[in-house]
């Protein structure tokens, strides 16, 4: 029963499967369907990725669904839309999309090179169509056309370097991306999914039929390539979709959030946070006011946690934005991020730590009296250490927050706390650091103090003085301690006593 099994499952080809033209997709023209191409088990994952299992020994994706190249020979080019009957164009288009089916082997450039040439040409030809907005296109072609695009983009993704290496440790920002051999006609395809999305004459009741949960979330697995000329494309499309389909903005910032929450909490590593994070800059500047809970437990939940993993510097501009943009959208937001950002606060990571000084400067500018007065003094003890840190850009850029003149302000009405905290630390730079620009610019914030309140200074300076009088006096009675303890050590026995 077993070999009936296995020859049943390897049966040779016959003669008439070979010419039958519908074995390459080319069935008669309205149904592509009736073809072995098939989108609807199509799915984006990695051998390395959860997900469901691969769909034969020999298979090197888990889409469930390999679409053949055709023999050699077996493209011929259609006519071109302008040279048919306008009753004639509808299944010409699926037709052409038909032949846009075919995937080739991208890794030999000779191999298929006329077949490939054929594919290109009709997929600018198609987008010309899209573009041109010449006629409006039937259901049947939308969904036809929907499907032609799932099957060229909806891949395996290829393993990542540390994936290849096993180096888990190595800095993402030191790879080398890979970019995707299929790019001339991956382009194309993107280009015609991005034109028919923002297209006047594409109609949302129809599309979202077709641009649905499991399409987008497909999208979304994507944005893992390494190749930043299809993030790019990715992050237009994502913006455009969200913006014209309604219906699904909540799940897409819910699937944004799930793929923030595993690539903090588990992987920490992900080719396309910043790609997402620009999405959600613009999407969180349109929010309306007063603003949903719903946003601010993704600001606390997901934005802030993203100061987490080590690869920050890779995405940390467009975080800020986008941290910057809620304090600005809501300003009492403002003490939630300060300690937010002083939770994850870098402790050994200098250029970590710069980072999180210019974000903290963005924030405090948009930052009100009442809430600055809330997270002030935790704030200012981090950056009293950031201010004695001895790599000398910390300290100088905690320094440069002196410049604006908004945290000045601010600064300058609760000079009262502010000083009483940071003086011991100035002091400090003046004295021991051994930067000259540090201690310059110390000397600057110094006086800019002494300026704004003479007497508040002076008592702070009288405090440091007494507190270094009692250390010193602790210090010396300390020494005095041990050295009675070694006297009489040496009295009652001092073969045995070992000095250090």
């Amino acid at each position: 029963m077993f070999k009936k099994i296995m020859k049943g499952g390897h049966r040779k080809p016959s003669k008439s499967d070979a010419t039958d033209p519908s074995a390459y997709a080319f069935g008669p023209p309205g149904n592509c369907n009736s073809g072995s191409v098939s989108t609807t088990n199509v799915v984006v994952n990695h051998a390395s990725r959860p997900g469901p299992a691969a769909s034969g020994p020999n298979s090197n994706c888990t889409t469930g669904v390999v679409t053949l190249a055709p023999p050699t020979g077996s493209i011929e080019p259609l006519p071109l839309f302008r040279d048919v009957p306008a009753s004639e164009r509808q299944n010409l288009f699926i037709r052409k999309l038909q032949i846009c089916c075919y995937q080739f082997d991208f890794s030999d450039t000779l191999k298929s090179a006329r077949e490939k040439e054929i594919k290109r040409q009709t997929l600018l030809e198609l987008v010309d169509v899209i573009q041109s907005g010449s006629g409006k296109i039937t259901e049947t072609c939308q969904e036809e056309m929907i499907r032609m695009i799932s099957v060229n983009i909806f891949r395996c993704l290829p393993p990542a370097a540390h994936e290849n290496t096993g180096q888990e440790n190595a800095d993402p920002e030191e790879d080398e991306p890979y970019l995707e051999p299929s790019w001339p006609h991956l382009q194309l395809v993107y280009e015609l999914l991005l034109r028919y999305v923002v297209s006047s004459d594409t109609d949302t009741k129809i599309a979202k039929r077709y641009i649905d949960h499991s399409f987008v979330l497909k999208l979304l697995d994507l944005f893992n390539s390494e190749d930043p000329r299809e993030r790019e494309y990715l992050k237009t499309i994502l913006h455009r979709i969200y913006g014209k389909f309604m219906v699904h903005r909540p799940f897409i910032r819910k699937a944004i959030n799930n793929i923030f929450y595993r690539f903090i909490y588990e992987t920490e590593r992900h080719s396309g946070v910043g790609e997402l994070l620009e999405i959600l800059g613009s999407i969180i500047n349109g929010f309306a006011l007063p603003m949903k809970e719903e946003h601010k437990l993704f600001l606390v939940r997901a934005l802030i946690p993203l100061h987490k993993p080590k690869s920050i510097a890779i995405y940390h501009q467009q975080l800020s934005y986008c941290i910057t943009q809620f304090v600005e959208k809501d300003f009492k937001l403002a003490d939630t991020v300060v300690r937010g950002l002083l939770k994850y606060w870098p402790l050994t990571n200098c250029q970590k730590e710069v980072l999180f000084l210019g974000e903290l400067e963005e924030v405090l500018e948009a930052t009100q009296s009442a809430e600055f007065q809330r997270c002030m003094v935790p704030l200012f003890r981090q950056i009293a250490r950031c201010l004695n840190s001895s790599h000398f850009q910390v300290a100088e850029r905690a320094l440069f927050l002196w410049n604006n003149e908004h945290i000045v302000g601010l600064i300058a009405q609760n000079r009262g706390v502010v000083l009483p905290i940071i003086f011991e630390a100035l002091e400090k730079n003046i004295r021991s650091h051994w930067n000259q620009a540090v201690h310059g610019l110390t000397v600057n914030v110094r006086k800019m103090f002494m300026e704004m309140d003479i007497e508040l200074f002076e008592e702070c300076q009288r405090q440091y003085t007494e507190r270094e009088m009692k250390a010193k006096d602790v210090e010396e009675q300390r020494e005095l301690a041990w050295k009675r303890l070694a006297d009489v050590a040496a009295q009652r026995g001092g073969d045995y006593m070992v000095t250090v």
